[in-house]
């Protein structure tokens, strides 16, 4: 099969996603492009695509950094270099596996070698393959911690520094950084999102004539690669001539004091954080102005710049869905006057047209996309406004919320959450190994050192002193007659170090009639709104288990998107009977399953409730008493366990302490949960009866 990649100009809607790609392309400083949508919208597609429009690279022969011959970097370990010509090749495009390793990233020194052999044998990693071409991260969001460190430090300053047994490694590592993700598998980190320079939404296209473009495309393409590919060769020779003739145009673009007054009042009135937002906006703005072929910034260009660099740094914390109210935007521009006419075109140096006549933006005003009419298979055309932001999908029919006049008398309408807060934080005891995160010890690849073993496989981390320690006995029988240690590989030794991981923490929510007054449960929704939000800064996967009337519900299965969680919490209808046994055994079935897809993440389970238990469900029995046992299997399983005892009012029956008192954990007030109501004391959880005691489970005043 061909190897031919889907072409760039072939992809069928999308415009905000190809200009955003296509502005990186003309100007990388940039900063990156973050793709966010549902599966099956060809953000894959199209990101893989822009690698073959990108304008070729001069690199020094056989320098395995990509070394520009005309100024060559001059820390470069391959280096230095001689003067003379260079290779042209095509922009590279590397793409950084989320489960990939730091030493596969940023690059590793061969111990084994430089142990026995005494040479300092460095091998370069992705980030040294992808300089002056583009570092691709698919499902970014669920990249490990320890590689958006690296990641962030090399974006940030534009080369890679790798200290390590010795060795001190600098290379230069400037890329253009685009990454691709699905919201629904979990939010990124403030400080990465932020690297981001744009971020586009895409969805699925719901006009009926432009899916079936997207149908006859792909299996065309599918059916002969090549064949198609060839067919758009035109198309995407097209574009490339635009971003070369925009990229000599963009250092004669001229940023006004307008525009960027403009640009300043724009992130002033969204108040973004920071200073790199207004940074962002103008070297967008710029790009735009140069592909479009002019050499002034528009207010047309602001505007798009502001829909593209600003949506993602509206977000206060992950709760908040990320966009820009277009609304708010036209009213600060509105306070500008409007453009002046173009500079004479006898003062200003006529530019290369590009593709088509009206120059590489594909119309005279500018902010355009990339020509798609051309092709064999164009899809019917349509009006495209490049002010917009990205097409908004109609929703999918939901359940609507029952209203109090509709609602069963045992049922009450959602109520809305309190206002988060910071909690006490609690973790699972022991020391696991699962995935790196911030709540329990685990043994991590960082972290503090805490001893060494032989290594399972691929030596990463080196103990030093275990190695010498090893190898010492046996110098005289080796044969030593210089001064080194003769090292051999059965010597080495890998260092294990401890650090934190992140678990999967599982409310099950109490969401019965004795939990239905509405203040009351307003009070609870912002516990577990805090406890939501906890688990999302320490990078823990979370579910959601409720129960009311008969029978418990999996409102959530485990996933690492805390936003999912608080929108189902927020819609989460109270009313019936308690059967709080049902409850417990779903949570309980719920962890089963998971230990079965992911032995290594320890749970942790937070139950929501004020103790009471009136309905056993198609258990019978005593409902109590039924509870009580299914307790005692959760804590007979290991499961530590926390309740949140949300009884109220005067007299308290301690009902949700002796819950707790079976689960083997502790019990804690909606109170108690915050974090300035014990100066941020940090309790671990108990996992079983018999080293629970009786002050074990007071309740925090």
């Amino acid at each position: 099969m061909s190897s031919a990649l889907f072409p760039f100009s072939a992809v069928v809607g999308q415009d905000d996603l190809r200009l955003a790609l296509l502005l990186n392309a003309v100007s990388p400083a940039v900063g990156g492009v973050l793709v966010r949508g549902e599966k099956g919208t060809a953000k894959s597609t199209a990101v893989r695509a822009l690698s073959a429009v990108l304008p070729e690279v001069d690199v020094v022969p056989g320098c395995r950094f990509s070394c520009a011959p005309a100024a060559p970097d001059p820390a470069c370990p391959d280096g230095p270099h001689e003067p003379g010509p260079g290779t042209a090749r095509p922009a590279r495009m590397v793409e950084l596996p989320v489960g990939a390793s730091e030493d596969r990233l940023v690059g590793a020194l061969d111990i084994e070698r430089a142990l026995a052999d005494g040479v300092k044998a460095f091998e370069p990693g992705l980030l040294a393959a992808a300089h002056r071409g583009i570092l691709y991260v698919d499902e970014v969001n669920l990249l490990h911690d320890h590689l958006v460190d690296s990641l962030l430090d090399a974006a940030a300053m534009g080369s890679c520094h790798i200290e390590r047994e010795g060795v001190s490694v600098r290379h230069a590592a400037r890329f253009l950084l685009v990454g691709t993700m699905n919201p629904e598998e979990g939010e990124l980190r403030p400080q990465l999102l932020d690297r981001f320079g744009l971020t586009v939404e895409v969805a699925a296209s719901r006009e009926p004539q432009q899916r079936v473009e997207v149908v006859r495309r792909r299996l065309a393409y599918e059916d002969d690669p090549a064949a198609f590919a060839a067919r758009w060769a035109g198309d995407e020779a097209g574009v490339r001539a635009g971003v070369v003739a925009a990229r000599a145009l963009l250092p004669k673009v001229r940023l006004g004091d307008d525009a960027l007054l403009m640009i300043a009042a724009v992130c002033a009135g969204f108040e973004v954080d920071g200073m790199r937002a207004d940074i962002v906006m103008a070297r967008t703005a710029t790009a735009l102005a140069a592909w479009a072929g002019r050499t002034a910034v528009l207010k047309e260009d602001v505007r798009q710049a502001a829909l593209l660099a600003l949506p993602h740094r509206r977000r206060r914390n992950p709760f908040d869905a990320p966009g820009l109210d277009e609304a708010l935007l036209d009213r600060i521009l509105d306070g500008f006057p409007d453009d002046e006419p173009e500079p004479d075109p006898e003062s200003d140096p006529e530019p290369d047209p590009g593709p088509g006549d009206d120059g590489p933006g594909g119309g005279p005003d500018g902010g355009g996309v990339p020509p798609q009419g051309g092709g064999p298979e164009a899809a019917p055309e349509q009006p495209a406004d490049p002010s917009a932001g990205p097409e908004a999908p109609e929703a999918p029919d939901a359940p609507a919320s029952p209203s109090p006049a509709s609602a069963p008398a045992a049922e009450q309408a959602p109520v809305r959450a309190a206002e988060p807060f910071r909690t006490r934080m609690f973790s699972v005891p022991g020391l696991g190994e699962g995935a790196a995160g911030r709540r329990s010890r685990a043994r991590t690849a960082h972290g503090r050192t805490t001893g060494a073993q032989r290594p399972a496989g691929r030596l990463t981390k080196l103990h030093l002193a275990a190695t010498l320690q090893a190898a010492a006995p046996h110098q005289r029988v080796r044969g030593r007659s210089g001064r080194g240690l003769v090292v051999r590989k059965d010597d080495l030794r890998q260092a294990t170090r401890e650090g934190r991981e992140g678990n999967l923490v599982l409310f099950a929510v109490d969401a019965s009639g004795s939990m239905a007054a509405r203040q009351r449960m307003g009070a609870v929704k912002g516990a577990v709104l805090s406890l939501l939000l906890d688990a999302y800064q320490r990078r823990d996967k979370v579910g959601l288990v409720t129960f009311r009337g008969a029978a418990a519900e999996l409102v959530l299965p485990p996933t690492s998107s805390v936003d999912a969680a608080a929108v189902r919490l927020e819609q989460l209808p109270t009313g019936g009977r308690t059967p709080l046994a049902a409850g417990l055994l779903k949570a309980r079935e719920v962890l089963r399953v998971e230990r079965l897809r992911d032995p290594s993440r320890r749970p942790l389970l937070v139950v929501v409730t004020d103790g009471r238990a009136t309905s056993a469900g198609a258990l019978g029995g005593d409902a109590r008493e039924v509870a009580a046992r299914s307790a005692r299997l959760l804590a007979a399983d290991g499961v530590a366990s926390i309740v949140v005892d949300c009884e109220a009012g005067p007299v308290r029956l301690g009902l949700a302490g002796a819950l707790a008192a079976d689960l083997g954990g502790p019990a804690v007030t909606l109170d108690g949960l915050r974090a300035d109501a014990l100066a941020g004391l940090v309790k671990d959880v108990r996992t079983s009866v018999a080293t629970a005691s009786p002050h074990t489970h007071r309740r925090a005043a």
